[in-house]
């Protein structure tokens, strides 16, 4: 089945991507949606995530660093590889690149030539040929109005360009076209900025001696966690995890590790937490006849700014309490146990959040519609059942049964009428199973306690519908 990425551009959803199906029927990037639908009813479309695709073309350049240390990211979708005197190690230009392409994962299309701008626009425009003067001028990746200027004159290839004088293109079409001419012809240097991966933050202390004592062997590892600090700040970068490596002089190994639920660089915050974990150990460390060397590593980090300065010069706190906390309790209790509620996207009340663990889970704005109507503080899971009387079949409760005790409603605001999930159903079907409609109201009773409460299903939908008890509002 043909599948397409589709993203809204200006007012009209259109085509961002299309598979190669999808392509063989006549649909390219950038025709609006509805006319992609029109020429093939069958398209398969799924909405366009930018941020995940550059993460993904992030992952891959890692990755390709195996290969060559001259690595580089060509957003959105392409990646380019300096394989000079890199290539007989694999066994020649073919090989490597064959071997690049399963590494990848993906269908690509590939271009191998003696600079990297001609390589791209292989990769990008490249005929069976593989020749850069058959390539058309639109791989000189030129704003529309010069490509225009190039047809209307009559130039459709890199050849007819290149077969011309250069001071007569230049004055008629810009120096611009001719310095990417140059480059793709091999004639200008075109350099690229290779992705440089920082070495991992690791600090080590070894000893004489065998260190013995829990005190000591606490004392270096703030040291130690003191010249991170150090490093981080230089890179502006904050740690979420740190592992301790004690080894011990019969090559035993212990490790101690703890996690943040924030960036961090305070070695006096990352020691109480190492504290806390040692004294939540089942088992409590053993030193035997000594630790020789103790390491610290930093696998996870950050960006974490520098810290404000105070007006007296000394550095002002910025840990938030909360934050301290929640980094405690997880190294007590397991960083799964602590968790924070989520905004999802989802449409019925009890689904519209998730618990998530808290060191994982990042920070999200919930949102806010201003034409959604107050939501309760407290929701009960399961809604709870209650017995209604209502005075029309369709209005609000006039009293009701909950608990044992019975409740006067003295005032009513609904219905706010939720439907159900009917899009999570098979085909999408409006009616059948897959959940009933729901009204809501709220509803105040003599002792002012203001509760949530709805009908689960209309009458068009089962004959006797049920009440219950969603929540309470403050």
């Amino acid at each position: 089945m043909p599948l397409a990425l589709v993203a809204r551009v200006g007012n009209a959803m259109r085509l961002v991507a299309v598979d190669r199906a999808a392509h063989a029927l006549g649909l390219v990037q950038g025709i609006a949606l509805a006319d992609a639908r029109a020429r093939c009813p069958t398209l398969i479309t799924q909405s366009a995530d930018p941020p995940a695709d550059a993460r993904e073309l992030a992952r891959l350049v890692n990755a390709m660093v195996r290969f060559t240390p001259m690595v580089a990211a060509d957003p959105p979708d392409g990646i380019i590889l300096d394989i000079t005197g890199c290539d007989h190690l694999f066994g020649g230009a073919e090989q490597l690149t064959a071997q690049v392409l399963s590494l990848a994962g993906y269908s690509a299309r590939t271009g191998l030539a003696s600079n990297a701008v001609a390589a791209r626009a292989l990769a990008r425009h490249g005929t069976q040929e593989n020749d850069v003067h058959a390539l058309p001028v639109a791989a000189l990746d030129l704003p529309g109005e010069a490509l225009s200027a190039l047809h209307r004159a009559g130039l459709r290839h890199i050849g007819d360009l290149a077969r011309r004088p250069m001071a007569g293109l230049a004055a008629r079409f810009g120096a611009d076209v001719i310095t990417r001419l140059r480059q793709m012809l091999g004639e200008v240097s075109s350099p690229i900025t290779p992705h440089h991966t920082p070495p991992p933050i690791r600090h080590e202390a070894r000893f004489a001696e065998p260190l013995a004592r829990t005190d000591d062997m606490l004392d270096v590892i703030e040291d130690l966690l003191a010249q991170a600090a150090r490093t981080m700040e230089e890179r502006g970068l904050g740690g979420r995890r740190f592992r301790i490596t004690l080894h011990r002089s019969d090559h035993a190994r212990q490790k101690l590790e703890v996690e943040t639920g924030q960036p961090v660089r305070d070695p006096a915050h990352v020691m109480r937490l190492i504290r806390d974990r040692i004294d939540a150990l089942s088992d409590p460390l053993d030193p035997g006849f000594g630790f020789d060397a103790i390491s610290l590593i930093i696998p996870h980090v950050e960006p974490l700014a520098r810290q404000q300065m105070a007006l007296d010069g000394q550095a002002q706190v910025l840990e938030d309490g909360l934050a301290a906390l929640i980094d405690r309790l997880g190294v007590r209790f397991g960083v799964s146990r602590v968790q924070r509620l989520m905004p999802c996207d989802r449409h019925l009340p009890e689904t519209a959040q998730v618990a998530a663990p808290v060191i994982h889970a990042k920070p999200r704005a919930w949102p806010v519609n201003p034409n959604t109507p107050p939501r309760p503080m407290l929701l009960f899971t399961p809604p709870q059942p209650v017995d209604v009387i209502a005075e029309v079949p369709d209005g609000p409760p006039k009293r009701f049964r909950w608990r044992g005790m019975l409740h006067e409603v003295t005032r009513a605001e609904g219905p706010e009428r939720i439907a159900s999930e009917w899009w999570q159903r098979t085909g999408g079907e409006h009616t059948g199973k897959g959940g009933r409609t729901r009204d809501y109201y709220r509803v105040e009773d003599r002792c002012g306690r203001r509760i949530w409460i709805f009908r689960h299903g209309l009458y068009e939908e089962v004959a006797d519908p049920g009440w219950y008890v969603h929540g309470l509002f403050a």
